[in-house]
This record gives C-alpha cells, sequence and structure tokens, in this order.
C-alpha cells in the first residue's frame, strides 16, 4: 500500500497526501487496493427488526428463515448484526461480544452462518462511541479492531458516524464545528517586494455553494455543506469558500494576513485551509482563539511563494469531508490489512453530512445517502413503524427524492448510494407502498437489506412475493451495473435528471439501461391518491436520455417493435417505440421491462 493515514482521538491527522484531499474528489480514482466491480449487497440487517435487542438465538433464526424461504438463492446473502451486540467498554482495548446476548461468540456464529452458505456483517462507528452508546468506537483502533472482526471472519462492515470527534456529528459535541468551518472573514493583506494591498471581503468572490455576506461586512459559513437532512441538492459544488483575484508585480515571497474572526458554532469556526491557484493547501490549521464571532483581529503571517502575474487565493474549509474520508480510510486499509482471507464490503453510513457521494468511492461499497429511513424501530414484539412520506429523512420518499438524482455517483467503478434499508413489514407501509419501494431499490441498484422480523414471512405470501420478485432483483443486479436515470417529471421539464424536487404530487419515469441491451421503465406515482394523464415516454427519448450508457442505443431508439413484459404480473405485448401509463393508484407504479426486437 502506497500511503495510509492512521486517526486518532487528540486531535485531526495532517492531510499530506492529494489522494485525501479535496482537490483530488473529482478525480474518480478509487484507492489502488479497493475491489471494484461489486454490485449492490444483498442480505438482512438487524436494526430495524430488533433495534439494540437483537440476540444470537433471533440472529440464528433470522438466518433459518432465510434459509426456508430459499431467499439466498435469491442473492440475500448477507447478514448484519447492527447495533447493540457488544459490551458497552472496550475489554483489554478489544471490542468484546455482550455474553448474554451473543454467548457462543462472534466467531462461533461467524463459522456457523458460514457452514450455512450465509455471510456474516457487523457494525462499528468512526466515532469514540457506537450510536447506542457503547464507547467502542473504532476512533484511534483502527487495527485492533480490524484484527477482530479477521478472526471473527466478516464479510461486510457497516460503519457508522455517531460521537464522532472532527465534526459535529449526532451525538458529538456541538463545538467540533470548529474544525469543520473557517473563521469569520473580513478580508486579507497581501505584501511583498513592491507591493502590500488589502482586500476587503466583498472584494473576494463566493464559490460553491453555503457561504454567505454578512451585513456587517464580513464572510461566515465556509464549509461544507451539511446533506444529513432533507432540503439540500446533492448535485453539485458542496464547499463554500471566499475566493480573491491578487495579482503580483514580481516573483517572490509575499506575506498573506487574514482579518478573522472564530467561533465554535454552525457557520463559523477556528480551521482555515488557504489554496493557491488550486495546488495544495500552504496553510491548514487553527487560527488563534478570538473573544467573539465578531470580533476581528489579523492573523500571523501565512508565507505565499508567488510568480509574477495573476493568482488565485482560496479560503476555505474541506476539512469535514477530509477529515471523515480518512477516518473511513484507515477502517478501509486496516481491513485491507488484517483480513487477507476475506473480502470484506465496507458499507459507510455517514449519513450524507459530507456528502460522501463525492468522495466515499475511494474506499466504500456503498454509502448512506440521508439519516435513517426511520426512527421508529421494533421494539417489544411489535413490527416498528415507516412512512411513505413525512418531513424529515425518516421516510420512504425522501430518501428516494435524493437518491433517484444521484446515478451519476454510482456505477461498478465506484460503489452505491445507499438510501438506507428497506422498510417493507413495518407497520405504516402498505402493500402498494412495499411494492413501489421495492422497485424504487432496485431501479436505483440501491442495497438490498431486509429489515423486517423474517418469521413473519411465509412462501407466497404478500410479504414474500415482494421481496422475493426475481425479476426486480435482477435489476438491481445486472451485470452492467448503471443506476437508473429519472428521464421524466411532471413537475420538472427540462432537468428531471438533476432536479431535487421533494413535492409529491407527481409522477416520474425512471429508465435503467441492462446488459442484454433492454431497458426497465418505472413509471412512479409519489402521491398518495390516485393520479391520471398522459405519463408517456419513446424509444428514441430513452436512447437520447441515456446516452452512452445504452448499450447500441441507436438500435433501440429505431427497432420495428418492442417487447414490454410487466415485471410484477409477467405479462408481455408487443408494440411501437411509445411507452404510456394513463392511471397509477395511489403510491402506486407500472414497472415493465423494454427489449427491441431485431
Amino acid at each position: 500500500m502506497k500511503y495510509r493515514i492512521k486517526t486518532s482521538n487528540i486531535a485531526p491527522e495532517p492531510i499530506l497526501n492529494r489522494d485525501y484531499a479535496y482537490a483530488s474528489f473529482a478525480e474518480g480514482r478509487a484507492f489502488p487496493e479497493k475491489k471494484t466491480g461489486r454490485l449492490p449487497a444483498m442480505g438482512w440487517n438487524s436494526w430495524n427488526a430488533f433495534g439494540s435487542g437483537n440476540t444470537e438465538a433471533l440472529t440464528r433464526e433470522m438466518a433459518a428463515r432465510i434459509k426456508a424461504l430459499e431467499l439466498d438463492k435469491l442473492g440475500y446473502q448477507y447478514l448484519v448484526l447492527d447495533d447493540g451486540c457488544y459490551l458497552p467498554e472496550r475489554v483489554d482495548g478489544r471490542v468484546r461480544n455482550e455474553p448474554n446476548k451473543f454467548p457462543s461468540g462472534f466467531r462461533k456464529l461467524s463459522d456457523d452462518l458460514h457452514a450455512m452458505g450465509l455471510k456474516f456483517g457487523m457494525y462499528n462507528d468512526v466515532g469514540t462511541n457506537l450510536c447506542a452508546g457503547a464507547h467502542v468506537g473504532t476512533c484511534g483502533f483502527e487495527d485492533v479492531d480490524a484484527e477482530s472482526y479477521a478472526e471473527w471472519g466478516i464479510d461486510f462492515l457497516k460503519v457508522d458516524n455517531c460521537y464522532y470527534s472532527w465534526d459535529n456529528a449526532t451525538f458529538s459535541n456541538p463545538e467540533n464545528a470548529r474544525y469543520t468551518y473557517a473563521p469569520n472573514i473580513r478580508g486579507i493583506r497581501v505584501a511583498g517586494k513592491n507591493f502590500d494591498k488589502a482586500f476587503a471581503a466583498n472584494e473576494g468572490e463566493l464559490v460553491g455553494r453555503g457561504a454567505v455576506r454578512h451585513g456587517n461586512g464580513y464572510v461566515t459559513n465556509i464549509g461544507i455543506f451539511d446533506g444529513t437532512n432533507v432540503g439540500n441538492t446533492p448535485v453539485g459544488e458542496q464547499a463554500g469558500g471566499l475566493l480573491y483575484t491578487v495579482t503580483v508585480p514580481e516573483s517572490g515571497e509575499y506575506a498573506l494576513t487574514v482579518e478573522y474572526a472564530t467561533g465554535r458554532e454552525v457557520g463559523v469556526g477556528e480551521w482555515l485551509q488557504v489554496e493557491v491557484d488550486g495546488e495544495g493547501y500552504v496553510f491548514d490549521g487553527f487560527l488563534p482563539v478570538t473573544e467573539s464571532t465578531e470580533t476581528f483581529v489579523t492573523s500571523p503571517e501565512i508565507t505565499l511563494v508567488l510568480t509574477a502575474g495573476e493568482h488565485r487565493i482560496l479560503l476555505c474549509n474541506h476539512r469535514r469531508q477530509e477529515n471523515t474520508l480518512n477516518s473511513y480510510a484507515a477502517m478501509f486499509y486496516a481491513l485491507q490489512e488484517k483480513s487477507k482471507e476475506r473480502e470484506v464490503v465496507l458499507s459507510l453510513c455517514e449519513w450524507g453530512k459530507t456528502m460522501p457521494h463525492k468522495w466515499a468511492y475511494k474506499m466504500g461499497d456503498s454509502w448512506r445517502i440521508l439519516n435513517d429511513i426511520t426512527f421508529h424501530v421494533a421494539r417489544d414484539g411489535n413490527t416498528g413503524h415507516a412512512d411513505w412520506e413525512r418531513p424529515g429523512t425518516d421516510s420512504i420518499t425522501s430518501q428516494y427524492d435524493k437518491a433517484v438524482i444521484m446515478d451519476e455517483y454510482a456505477g461498478l467503478d465506484r460503489g452505491w448510494n445507499d438510501p438506507d434499508m428497506m422498510v417493507i413489514g413495518m407497520d405504516g407501509i402498505k402493500e402498494e407502498m412495499a411494492r413501489s419501494h421495492m422497485a424504487m431499490w432496485c431501479m436505483m441498484n440501491s442495497p438490498l437489506m431486509l429489515g423486517l422480523d423474517l418469521r413473519r414471512v411465509e412462501k407466497g405470501d404478500a410479504l414474500y412475493e415482494i421481496i422475493a420478485n426475481r425479476d426486480l432483483i435482477a435489476l438491481n443486479q445486472d451485470a452492467l451495473g448503471i443506476q437508473a436515470k429519472r428521464i421524466f417529471c411532471t413537475l420538472e421539464a427540462d432537468a428531471p435528471d438533476t432536479a431535487y424536487i421533494t413535492n409529491h404530487d407527481r409522477v416520474d419515469i425512471l429508465a435503467k439501461p441492462l446488459s442484454d441491451g433492454s431497458v426497465a421503465l418505472l413509471f412512479q406515482n409519489l402521491r398518495q391518491e390516485e393520479m391520471s394523464g398522459d405519463f408517456a415516454v419513446t424509444a428514441a427519448e430513452i436512447a437520447e436520455k441515456l446516452g452512452g450508457k445504452l448499450p447500441d442505443a441507436e438500435g433501440f431508439a429505431n427497432a420495428a417493435s418492442y417487447r414490454v413484459q410487466d415485471l410484477w404480473t409477467r405479462e408481455v405485448v408487443t408494440q411501437d417505440g411509445r411507452f404510456a401509463v394513463e392511471r397509477l393508484p395511489g403510491c402506486g407504479h407500472v414497472i415493465v421491462r423494454v427489449t427491441p426486437v431485431k
């Protein structure tokens, strides 16, 4: 391995390699040790079904149900123990099984699952604690934890983001915003031989998103847009900064000073990064603390080596993304070193806070795009509760609204957007909603992680017919590995593939190219009431919207006729190149596979 940073719970590590820096994110190069080409993971996760109450006995029952229902033959192979399975503190520096819940230990459970032909997954957190509170997070313990996971024979690791020391993440100290925002900036001065010039904040250009000009004459909120909740589009530049264009008369050393004021709250911090001409940071660290967020002082001098002419000086703070990338990378490389006999799928449960779709492809196999799809997991034998729509992140549609416009960030060479495990089978999710939920997740190449108590499923019942639909699963697991693109929306004519829309009074049409040259089409009603109209798209429009992602786009667009199969009823019709639906029930859809007839 050519490079590796470790983490600590003392201070963020310096970023000494470009591959870990913000400037590299758009380059699309995964770490060389990452295995690419993996399709979305399929399996079962304990959280929605049992919360922190999962046990070894329950896990074994779920494994037995997967085998009895033959779900493993459909691709559901990973059984993942979520939060609540460890002792609350480390023992001799190591994480240990909670003996009352998991009396046989994790190695024995792992061996037994492997003997059944299944795969074993576990959970931890990049912070100091797990989300349920156990003080056993991986921060500073990546090597020793990876060694334990190798000893236990894990095949999958879900890593959460609570109690993270270098961001104001869930349950973390709010004052950690000091790391993730730059100070308020009122101006800069650049001085050198035969040159000395001050620039006010209003002479700089706001770049990216988030940074704003305050009425008192300074720029605030310099940092990374927080994507944990709904309302923030995942498309486009996510970093806000203040950019100055400075022309110097001759080559040499110049002193940069910054007029700033610090804070420890959302929007204003203490950590500043200074980048010149996109060539890396000339400064990356804390500035001395000021009395208040509006008590401005002059920074120590920062040396710039400039050639004669124009230069672009960017004041920014990308540490929210860089620190989080570093922490997940530390776990990734530790697993690479310790688990040489097994390939471990790494699932980043970062909730979209630092826009991981921009950087997680470097080491992750999937990345959560939002906070949890439900906060009402099962307790005391009930089924838990989920929603089709509601304010915040915890609904099927809120997760879908973001994931559906993130297709350009996913792929076999990158990994997969993860709108969280499925809530099929939970209270509040009616059959029509569950069918649409399954269709959406399959079209979007989301990991298919079941979250229900499988003892409630019998072969042939409604739940089984949804989660075991072979034709839908085939879309998710298609070898071409391309996430569906939204090519039509009743509320957005110009940019249906990138417009972030949270109004559910609409119908979307998604198109997913498949390896045999066919295309899956999903006509989805997001509204809870029936919608009628001429919801249509032509073969030529599909080929144009999918572009180079569709094998033989010209042949698809110009076929004499098309074989159209409904993926629920399996009925087949042959028709021309216009595909339309006139009525969709509330929360309902039509999903078909369109194959050109040659």
